[in-house]
């Protein structure tokens, strides 16, 4: 039995309850037992006083590369790194090699989960076998085994037809599909945003149109479905015109949600000048003018997650030249104060907005009961020192790789400690 714990004086910010005050919280045993004074004594008491006391943070996309590439990242290294991190739920994208894409492959993860013991870890299955794109996977007994939503990470699902009826399937079992949007037409090989700097650096571009050309089609597939539970979720999304197609869906009051992660709020195809693979992502950094539009999408609350798209990779693989080095950051330890930078510093976002982007809102899409600290739920709870001021240093990662091109920016907010299930698994 884990012992009570009284978390006192800290600024509470619960989003789901509407809680944004000064009190105290009470875990017994893995649920939160009251919220408010308290004067019960208690086994363990932390003064978190000048801190900011909040439900356990969610990531819903990260890579933690179990199995196949344990070198790069396994499910025990990046659940450590996600509850240092303050994320007390993560889900991991199903493109492992082999991919995530049976009931067994499910489980496995789940038991490497249990395992580890930090976090709550969750997964999403393959929409199609080897993510292929032309044949289904066994979306049913995934969904039986726990998987929380479908996608092709990595990929996006080329033919209209067969995404069609991965989303009347994942209606039937009332499962979030998660679409990485980019039509290879478009895309092609490219390994940059596509414009001034591909062409000035001689590299060929992903055209943003290869991103808006699918989503455009997916919403239209929704459109022309619209039953009952279907939910669909745009994967980071990076360009103005997505925007733009994401606002005209919900105010349609389109079942469509979508993700921005730190780098599309931060970084710009000018950062590829040097041909440092740390900035080649997918999809690629884009211009100022997106950056600003995704920022007010943020402000605007047509946003529904922010996330950190965690893609570790080893620093030999990272060393290759820029065409041929895979895509991807590993952010995930770094992510809140990134945050914090890109939308609480700027005012775009106060706490309490960007607290319920990182708990109540991604829990939400992915249908689980997590996201609040209301009394009886399950005590996943983080405490963040909002003043802490520290320099980002990989080197210091929990994570097995550092291919971050934040290694020395300087960033305010850190997480001092992480309960997961009413027991601290993380204190700074």
């Amino acid at each position: 039995m884990n012992p009570e714990i009284l978390i006192k004086n800290g600024r509470v910010i619960d989003p789901a309850n509407g809680i944004d005050k000064k009190c105290d919280v009470l875990i017994i045993g893995d649920k939160i037992a009251d919220i408010g004074k308290i004067k019960k004594p208690a086994q363990k008491v932390i003064d978190a006083t000048g801190k900011l006391v909040t439900p356990g943070l969610i990531d819903i996309h990260v890579h933690f590369r179990e199995p196949g590439d344990e070198e790069e990242e396994t499910i025990a290294s990046g659940s450590a790194a996600a509850v240092a991190a303050g994320f007390t739920s993560v889900v991991c994208m199903p493109n492992t090699n082999p991919p995530i894409e049976n009931e067994t492959d499910v489980e496995y993860i789940h038991r490497k989960a249990r395992q580890a013991r930090k976090t709550h870890v969750y997964t999403m299955g393959t929409m199609t076998k080897n993510r292929e794109g032309t044949e289904l996977a066994e979306m049913g007994f995934m969904a039986e085994a726990g998987a929380v939503g479908f996608t092709d990470d990595g990929r996006g699902v080329q033919d209209p037809a067969v995404m069609q009826r991965a989303l009347k399937y994942a209606d039937m079992f009332n499962v979030v599909i998660a679409q990485h949007c980019q039509d290879n037409a478009f895309a092609g090989n490219g390994v940059m945003n596509s414009g001034y700097y591909s062409t000035i650096l001689g590299l060929p571009g992903i055209d943003p149109l290869a991103e808006e050309a699918m989503l455009w089609r997916d919403i239209q597939l929704i459109r022309k479905i619209r039953p009952g539970r279907i939910r669909y979720h745009a994967q980071h999304i990076s360009t103005a015109g997505s925007v733009e197609l994401i606002r005209a869906a919900q105010k349609d009051s389109l079942p469509i949600t979508c993700e921005v992660t730190p780098h599309h709020l931060l970084l710009t195809e000018e950062c590829c000048a040097e041909y440092d693979t740390n900035y080649k992502v997918n999809p690629p950094l884009r211009s100022a003018k997106d950056i600003e539009a995704l920022k007010e999408a943020v402000r605007e609350g047509l946003v529904d997650a922010l996330v950190t798209d965690h893609a570790p990779h080893l620093q030999s693989e990272k060393e290759l030249e820029f065409l041929t080095a895979p895509f991807g950051i590993a952010s995930l330890e770094c992510a809140l104060a990134l945050f914090v930078k890109a939308l609480i510093e700027p005012g775009i976002l106060d706490w309490p907005a960007l607290i319920k982007l990182m708990t109540e809102k991604p829990a939400k899409i992915i249908g689980v009961d997590k996201g609040t600290l209301g009394v009886g739920k399950q005590a996943d709870v983080t405490i963040i020192d909002p003043k802490n001021e520290y320099e980002i240093d990989v080197r210091k990662f929990r994570s097995k790789s550092g291919n971050c091109p934040y290694h020395g920016w300087k960033v305010t907010g850190k997480v001092e400690r992480t309960i997961v299930g009413g027991e601290i698994r993380f204190e700074a």
